[in-house]
């Protein structure tokens, strides 16, 4: 067994989609459309589907909001710099809701960014 997706859904696919991919280098691997019910699927992450994990990004055409409630936390992304990886983050027009540095009460080098919909993604400084 293995972990295939997360699915969000998602309020601006081509918005989502441009954020994933641009500024958090992520590559669109598929895309469905269903008329029938009205909703499109676009498949991203940082590899083939059939080796990594990756996000599902559902977008429902007659839906303009939706409430991210509390019980969600966050994607957890591992970068070889994040300050790098924040710097050009906000380059590209992203929104960093955390500055990086360490986690609280511990060592690990965190830092946050908000996709266009408002989830949170936590970059992850890669250990040595």
């Amino acid at each position: 067994m293995r972990l295939l997706h997360t699915m969000l859904r998602v309020t601006d696919l081509e918005k989502s989609i441009a954020f994933y991919t641009h500024v958090l280098g992520m590559k669109e691997l598929r895309r469905s459309e269903n008329e029938e019910y009205r909703y499109t699927l676009a498949f991203i992450g940082y590899g083939d589907e059939k080796d990594t994990t990756v996000l599902e990004l559902t977008y429902n055409w007659d839906q303009s909001s939706y409430s991210l409630g509390d019980a969600y936390g966050h994607i957890a992304i591992e970068f070889e710099d994040i300050y790098k990886a924040c710097d050009e983050i906000k380059a590209a027009g992203g929104n960093i809701s955390r500055e990086p540095g360490p986690v609280k009460g511990g060592t690990t080098q965190i830092a946050f960014v908000k996709d266009p919909d408002g989830y949170a993604i936590e970059l992850i400084q890669k250990k040595s």
